[in-house]
């Protein structure tokens, strides 16, 4: 017989599958603190003892972490998916950068598309209220803020498409991209041209998916990327440039 008798289940095992849902569906992020001990309980509806079990349990598992005196985090569960030495490589190689950008142009045009389909209204929503926080960091020009709103929205994309594996995939490589190891978005949020062509672009994303358009709003993400690569590409060009400029000049004043 394929039938087994049922069981109540353990109230620490609803709350280990409620946690761990939210993390793999990046909602509780890396490094991010859990409530206290109280507010767990009351908010889960559970004993003290039951949520102790369940957080000792995914502790044991690696998911969360305890630190003394400060609480229980989400674990840094992404922190092997580059070694340090890659990293490193990745930063050393003009090659790594522009692979970089052909792979995000792929997995965020695919992710744009899944988005205009599946995301839902509230998916949108987010989105949308990001691209605003955007454009009101552009008339402020505070191009760090806009920097930092940039990865926010493409993530909120990837967020609304609804895959978890991309999901956490594509937040490993983010990182890498805040801490400037593929290149410093905050560069190219200085120019004043580059800014507003920019601005223009994410615009355009958000039309595309906030009318649900999945082939609008892939190309508008790949035009965006197309963007990126093109100034990234200019922008090496003008460093090397600059580099024998000053090597003219040092040796003209020499002469």
């Amino acid at each position: 017989m394929p039938f087994e008798p049922v069981l109540q289940e353990k109230l620490s095992h609803g709350v280990v599958r409620q946690i761990e849902g939210l993390i793999l569906r990046g909602i509780l992020r890396p490094g991010e603190r859990l409530p206290s001990e109280r507010d767990l309980s009351e908010t889960m509806q559970v004993s003290r003892p039951s949520l102790r079990e369940a957080l000792a349990d995914l502790q044991n598992r690696g998911l969360l972490t305890s630190r003394a005196g400060a609480g229980v985090f989400v674990a840094d569960v992404l922190g092997s998916a580059f070694s340090p030495a890659l990293v490193a490589l990745f930063a050393a190689h003009d090659e790594a950068l522009f692979d970089y950008i052909s792979f995000r142009r792929d997995m965020e045009g695919l992710a744009a598309e899944r988005a205009a389909r599946l995301g839902s209204d509230t998916d949108l929503k987010v989105i949308d209220t990001i691209f605003q926080k955007m454009e009101a960091a552009h008339q402020k020009r505070n191009p760090a803020e806009e920097a930092s709103l940039d990865a926010d929205f493409h993530l909120a994309i990837i967020e609304a498409s609804h895959n978890i594996i991309m999901l956490h995939m594509m937040r490993s490589m983010y990182d890498l991209l805040r801490e400037g190891v593929f290149y410093n978005r905050n560069i190219m949020f200085k120019q004043r041209t580059t800014r507003d062509a920019l601005l223009d672009q994410h615009r355009l994303i958000n039309t595309g998916l906030q009318a649900r358009d999945p082939q609008a709003a892939r190309a508008a993400v790949e035009a965006h990327l197309n963007y990126v690569e093109m100034d990234l590409t200019n922008q090496q060009k003008a460093d090397r440039n600059e580099e024998f400029a000053v090597k003219r000049f040092q040796h003209e004043i020499r002469r």
